[in-house]
């Protein structure tokens, strides 16, 4: 992110970032760190967490705590970690920011399974965002395609990638730093009268229903 000038809008903040350790998720962690969160990253392997952990933590103050999210214990035992190590440093209001994926819109035929998890979650907000109101806002980022690794079969096929930009009004695929922006804004109190909605960031690629 050098270059990039960053706001202090998450000073005295918590943020707790799953699956965090590589593409989308470990940028969303690093600006929420260098907008001055103290920052939990997980995921399923401790050397994953741990690589993670080894490459932030000379620029944030983060921590890094194994976690299956499908894995109830798991999950508590990130819940209670945060608290005990970052918790002193937290302040009030919080909000829920879900990832999902423009595929969630218009599921391809080729990735029908991961389109309905993702069309799932678009649904979860709404719901969520209801659940948890007036306390908690809940939103989704629905990211449009990124290079990274997941993304490979498309990025490291030429026309494939062509074909993919050439739906874009920018002309160009998303970058990590993209979906961290979008992130960053609708955790934060910029956007504190948002919730139950989905930002589609996707360069104008055609995803409403």
């Amino acid at each position: 992110m050098e270059g990039t000038k960053i706001a202090k809008r998450f000073e005295g903040k918590v943020a707790i970032v799953t699956a965090s350790t590589q593409g989308i998720g470990f940028t969303i962690a690093e600006r929420l760190g260098l907008e001055g969160a103290s920052v939990v990253i997980s995921s399923r392997k401790q050397k994953n967490v741990d690589e993670a952990v080894e490459k932030l933590k000379s620029r944030i103050e983060v921590l890094g705590v194994v976690c299956h999210l499908s894995n109830a214990q798991q999950r508590k035992n990130l819940i209670d970690k945060t608290i005990q190590d970052a918790g002193p440093h937290m302040s009030k209001g919080s909000s829920v920011v879900i990832i999902s994926s423009i595929a969630g819109y218009h599921p391809p035929a080729s990735m029908a399974m991961y389109g309905v998890t993702k069309t799932a979650l678009l649904g979860l907000t709404k719901a969520l965002a209801a659940e948890m109101a007036p306390n908690t806002r809940v939103n989704c980022v629905a990211p449009g395609f990124v290079p990274t690794h997941f993304a490979s079969f498309i990025t490291e096929n030429d026309a494939l990638r062509k074909e993919v930009e050439g739906r874009t009004m920018l002309n160009r695929l998303g970058t990590t730093q993209d979906m961290a922006a979008a992130t960053a804004f609708l955790a934060s109190d910029d956007a504190s009268y948002i919730t139950g909605e989905t930002l589609v960031v996707a360069g104008g690629t055609p995803s409403r229903l």
